[in-house]
């Protein structure tokens, strides 16, 4: 296990995953600086790892938003386990990240509407996309937020859980992905993300195209074969 960071950004790499923490505490200009500059470093060094298949970010709810471009640019999965409440920065950091695991006496909105502003990172955005048009209007132009149940029910939120059981919760899904082939969970991600603003023939054509980039490895091989064998197959990521 590696363990490493700095005074706001710390994280653990444990087999083909990697925990990443951010600090919490009051924002200021200089604590958000600092997350930023400490999390870009840290995504820049992610995004060159081919040990590193899924990505677990813990953060409170209260954050920047600024950050939300950094987790989506990854081309491994991120899963975001959200301490506590997401309002604001905290959900658009959320919806940058693929798979959301909350906490069950949280609360989810964009509330920046009721402060004479709107969402600026992401979230006019991601959010009509997660949860639909109508659905996402109202949250935003009301600045109304959801419970954790309400939140689960829509898709904004996978999973809730337990406050204690979060990071056991998260990490655990991140140990179950990170037993698939890598190039497979990254093509999936880019074929899902990708297709997203071009017309269904040419979302299928997409697909096909990173299908048969897989075609040829040797885990898409292992997997074929770990089936015929009636065992779990062993990615290596070539």
């Amino acid at each position: 296990m590696n363990q490493g960071g700095s005074r706001f950004v710390t994280y653990r790499k444990a087999g083909n995953c990697i925990f990443v923490e951010l600090a919490t505490g009051p924002e200021d200009e200089a604590a958000s600086a600092g997350i930023a500059a400490e999390l870009a470093e840290l995504c820049d060094r992610i995004a060159w790892d081919e040990e590193v298949r899924v990505v677990v970010l813990e953060f409170n709810g209260e954050t920047s938003s600024c950050l939300a471009a950094l987790a989506a640019k990854l081309k491994q999965p991120v899963i975001a386990a959200i301490k506590g409440n997401a309002l604001g920065p905290g959900l658009e950091l959320a919806l940058a990240c693929d798979i959301r695991v909350g906490t069950e006496n949280a609360r989810f909105g964009l509330p920046q509407i009721s402060m004479g502003h709107l969402p600026s990172g992401g979230g006019t955005q991601r959010l009509p996309r997660l949860v639909g048009l109508g659905k996402a209007m109202e949250m935003i132009l009301t600045g109304r937020w959801l419970d954790a149940e309400e939140a689960q029910r829509i898709g904004l939120i996978h999973r809730v859980v337990a406050e204690e059981e979060l990071r056991r919760a998260a990490n655990a899904l991140a140990r179950e992905m990170a037993l698939k082939s890598p190039a497979a969970l990254s093509y999936a991600k880019e074929a899902i993300y990708g297709s997203m603003d071009l017309t269904l023939d040419q979302g299928l054509k997409m697909e096909l195209d990173l299908y048969l980039l897989l075609f040829g490895t040797r885990d898409r091989v292992e997997g074929i074969t770990a089936f015929k064998e009636k065992r779990k197959p062993k990615f290596e990521g070539i």
